[in-house]
């Protein structure tokens, strides 16, 4: 990935130096990393919004409206899948890493995968 605006579920205060959260949709907080030309250019933190069981629609309308190109999880659910899919933002799956900087360093690489529906979550909070 050469540009566009990199979403990663974040615990606590977010960050490039923090921890991904690994369920997105109850994350704390969303790191959202612009690249240019493969470079880091900026980093913010956007508060995850409250969504209740079935609200999947939430986070994915929170970061379309951000302009989101690619998110980055190590779990998702298939609805809300779909919804990433319907805005538009690419989902990359990444179940080794937790670190915020380095699923950045691997997704601008080239070494992370879009997501197959065999890696996809039951959803809720299982």
């Amino acid at each position: 990935m050469k540009n566009g605006r990199i979403a990663i579920p974040s615990q606590g205060n977010g960050g490039l130096d923090g921890q991904r959260s690994g369920h997105f949709g109850h994350c704390d907080v969303f790191t959202l990393v612009d690249v240019t030309e493969g470079e880091i250019k900026q980093v913010t933190v956007v508060p995850n919004q409250e969504h209740t069981q079935g609200g999947c629609m939430v986070p994915v309308n929170l970061l379309a409206e951000h302009k989101v190109t690619s998110l980055i999880v190590g779990g998702i659910g298939m609805r809300p899948l779909a919804g990433f899919n319907q805005v538009g933002i690419d989902v990359y799956y990444d179940a080794n890493r937790t670190g915020i900087r380095p699923v950045v360093e691997d997704l601008i690489s080239g070494e992370l995968q879009r997501i197959r529906s065999d890696q996809v979550c039951g959803g809720g909070r299982g």
